[in-house]
């Protein structure tokens, strides 16, 4: 059976701060301080926002530490809960990925969380053998283009959507981030919240070919992009001034977001592989 054509719609839940890599030292308690209660006092207002629409949200793991209730909040509403990391931070050593996966062990287990996506999209092909050895069922950690289905033994890599502007390769393997390689080699990532910041009317036309030609894209959008937090700017700005690309990420796009829940119909990832044959 082919799935029915919907837009995944995922949320990288991870704190403000996350595009800077200036925190990534600091003790869990200082970057949690730093947090200010942002991360817990967006997640309503953005459950208000989907409404009934469906979507999966990717948590860090150390923020479930500081706001044990989010998991709870956001199944209760009908979403899915996937891991997205412990510590928001480049991964790529396959010793430290399993050491992280282990950090967030104890509510993994206790939401039976099935649904993987690597910090910034960015891992290693030898993640699929650990993952499918800590009991997940799906991966979204490669960029490809819109459609694409992965099985990396029993486990499924779902992309983030790109949308090719000639013919690409048909093997995808880890690691496939978003990057001037991936441009130059002829697919524009159009899922990543970045592109979205930059050419909202562009990713939505994109967005709606895919549906109407019987795909469904995945893209992602951050809580902070959702719900801006107080001061972002002022609180961002010596990260911006010295990393202006980040410049992007810290643009509103709840219009985008709810442009999107008017015109399309979402699904959580899970309820998408269950139709995969």
């Amino acid at each position: 059976m082919t799935p029915s054509p919907r837009l995944l719609l995922t949320i990288d839940y991870e704190p403000w701060f996350a595009p800077s890599r200036r925190y990534d030292s600091w003790t869990s308690k200082k970057r949690c301080e730093l947090d200010a209660n942002i991360s817990q006092q967006s997640l309503m207002p953005i459950l208000e926002m989907l409404g009934a629409s469906k979507s999966t949200f990717y948590l860090v793991g150390e923020m479930v530490e500081w706001y044990p209730e989010l998991p709870e909040k956001i199944l209760s509403a009908g979403h899915e809960v996937g891991f997205h990391c412990h510590i928001h931070r480049k991964l790529d050593n396959i010793k430290e990925i399993e050491k992280d996966l282990i950090a967030s062990a104890a509510w993994i287990k206790q939401y039976n969380v099935r649904a993987y996506r690597a910090p910034m999209i960015n891992t290693v092909e030898d993640v699929y053998g650990l993952l499918e050895k800590h009991g997940f069922t799906y991966s979204s950690s490669i960029y490809a283009p819109t459609g694409t289905t992965i099985k990396k033994n029993n486990l499924w890599e779902i992309p983030a959507s790109t949308l090719p502007f000639r013919k690409t390769q048909t093997d995808f393997r880890a690691p496939r981030y978003m990057n001037l390689n991936l441009i130059l080699g002829g697919e524009f990532p159009y899922s990543s919240s970045f592109m979205s910041g930059l050419f909202r009317r562009t990713v939505f036309n994109i967005i709606e070919r895919e549906l109407k030609a019987g795909k469904s894209p995945v893209i992602f959008l951050h809580p902070y992009e959702i719900i801006t937090p107080p001061h972002y700017f002022r609180r961002f700005a010596q990260d911006l001034l010295h990393h202006p690309l980040l410049l992007p990420f810290s643009f509103n796009k709840s219009q985008f977001l709810k442009d999107l829940l008017k015109h399309f119909p979402t699904s959580t990832m899970q309820d998408y592989i269950k139709e995969l044959p």
